[in-house]
């Protein structure tokens, strides 16, 4: 049987381990064995991180609305229980949107939601 050798295999999985490492401080990025302990734990952090992302843009989208909320005399709860009687299907991330930077629209939903609530 013949011999195999298995430095090009291993070469290629460090290169791919080093490549992933750049912008790493120190042995991070230039010795194997630290270099794919971090680039592990930075995996698993920007794992768990793309989830935290959407639950940190929901709170500023209810921030936003709750703040442009008040300024028309309603709790953010208020307003939004107003919306769904209404039965005008915006989401969040819209109202935000609106409440930020086009607040003659946001104030005419909010008039819209109103009226239904009083009917």
């Amino acid at each position: 049987m013949p011999r195999v050798k298995r430095g090009v295999t291993s070469h290629k999985k460090h290169k791919k381990i080093f490549q992933l490492a750049e912008g790493h401080r120190g042995t991070r990025r230039n010795v194997f064995r630290p270099a794919h302990e971090s680039v592990m734990r930075s995996m698993a952090y920007m794992y768990r991180d793309r989830r935290n992302r959407k639950r940190d843009m929901r709170r500023l989208w209810i921030v936003r609305i709750n703040a442009a909320a008040r300024m028309h005399g309603l709790s953010y709860s208020q307003l939004m229980h107003a919306i769904h009687l209404a039965g005008i299907e915006v989401d969040r991330k819209i109202l935000a949107e609106m409440a930020v930077n086009d607040m003659s629209a946001f104030s005419v939903l909010v008039n819209q939601a109103l009226e239904a609530t009083k009917a």
